[in-house]
């Protein structure tokens, strides 16, 4: 079986379609964290100087992948940070305040955003659910992710 990109970019009228694959849901949840960071510099140039631990949970799969872009983006706007490698615990289900949640744990890697080292490209808004898609075919997932830019 022919190895797959990690993500590819897809035409869509007004924002970005990221479309992530992985033999895991954990893996295509890298990818697709790292494909958003790609549109916004060169990932391969961003070095892992910094570690960060992020624990996200979900009411459902869609909501887990919304909310883990959504904190990689708010280490970005407040701290200034981009990431390029993404270790990511398998999914465990929890309760969370009462409600039973799917939850991942990650530690992700990369440094403070540094306009004369990256690549400065397209400043990415927002997460959305908009054709969001998760779907797993024989041995891979993917994951449809469109960002407000």
């Amino acid at each position: 079986m022919a190895i797959k990109k990690p993500f590819e970019f897809l035409e869509h009228t007004a924002d970005v379609l990221v479309r992530a694959y992985g033999a895991t849901i954990e893996e295509a949840l890298a990818n697709v964290a790292l494909g958003m960071f790609e549109i916004m510099t060169d990932t391969s140039r961003v070095e892992p100087k910094i570690a960060v631990d992020v624990r996200v949970c979900g009411y459902d799969l869609e909501n887990l992948v919304y909310r883990w872009l959504e904190e990689l983006l708010y280490y970005h706007d407040v701290h200034g940070y981009v990431f390029s490698k993404f270790e990511i615990t398998p999914l465990s289900e929890d309760i969370v305040e009462g409600d039973k949640m799917i939850c991942i744990n990650a530690r992700v890697y990369g440094e403070v955003f540094d306009r004369d080292k990256h690549e400065p490209r397209t400043v990415v808004k927002a997460v959305t659910y908009h054709n969001m898609r998760i779907q797993k075919h024989d041995h891979e997932w993917s994951i449809d992710v469109v960002f407000d830019i």
